[in-house]
């Protein structure tokens, strides 16, 4: 009980974050960013790989500083020009890495770039939304990727008995991957119903997408832990362990519903 009550204290300034939404979930996605993207290289460094933290605090900073100059109209430049420029400046930072060629290993680049992108960058795509004028949608990234977690597990315990991924993930089945994409489509539509008046079959739609791809995520950072020999990233979380534990969905729904919602509503 002592381990849950300190989880939710932990997990609750969070909920705010996405409550006040706008500038607050910006900040709080940079800040949450920096952390797991931390937690992510220490996994490497578990193979003897050594990413640069550094690189990956400066890209960060680039991407969220050329973010805020749009926002507030110092740069006038479209997402896709400051995407591309990010990119490639941090691509270019992590090949200069190498250079330092009696220290440094191909693999050392590699990962640098791995956790910029995989972490940072899909992250990101939480604070582009909070931005909109569709930032009610920010809940959706939540509710497909906990919803999915939550209502799969619950599924596995009470009906479970085809294994899904045993080598990635021994514990999921398929019985609990259904009840997670039905039970997420009815968390996604009760949201529609209630706060999202008028697009209640893509709140549906996303629920349906976002709980397979929440259901990626989890299994994609089984995988990297799984190579890199590490039961957690990290023990912040009582119970649930680093930030990167707690959000590894939310990496792959945060990109999904920007672009449904990008492409689709707005």
């Amino acid at each position: 009980m002592k381990t849950r009550v300190l989880s939710g204290l932990i997990m609750a300034p969070l909920l705010v974050i996405i409550i006040f939404n706008g500038y607050v979930l910006f900040a709080g996605a940079f800040i949450i960013s920096l952390m797991a993207v931390n937690e992510f290289y220490r996994g490497f460094k578990e193979m003897d790989v050594k990413p640069s933290y550094p690189i990956a605090v400066c890209s960060t900073i680039l991407l969220y500083g050329l973010g805020l100059c749009q926002n507030i109209g110092i740069i006038e430049a479209d997402n896709g020009i400051i995407i591309m420029l990010w990119l490639f400046v941090s691509i270019l930072a992590c090949l200069l890495y190498l250079f330092n060629i009696e220290h440094r290993r191909l693999e050392d680049s590699m990962a640098t770039i791995t956790g910029i992108v995989y972490v940072v960058f899909f992250c990101y795509h939480v604070a582009m939304l909070g931005m909109t004028p569709m930032n009610i949608f920010v809940w959706l990234i939540v509710i497909t990727a906990f919803g999915t977690d939550i209502c799969a597990y619950f599924a596995g315990v009470c009906l479970g008995k085809h294994k899904l991924c045993p080598v990635i993930s021994p514990k999921k089945t398929w019985e609990g991957a259904i009840g997670g994409v039905l039970g997420t489509m009815i968390l996604s539509g009760l949201f529609g119903y209630f706060f999202a008046n008028g697009v209640l079959i893509h709140c549906l739609i996303i629920g349906f997408m976002g709980s397979i791809v929440s259901m990626f995520g989890d299994l994609t950072a089984s995988v990297f832990k799984r190579k890199m020999g590490i039961k957690d990233y990290g023990n912040l979380i009582p119970g649930h362990g680093g930030i990167l534990d707690r959000f590894d969905s939310i990496l792959f729904t945060g990109p999904l519903v920007y672009y449904y919602v990008s492409l689709v509503l707005m």
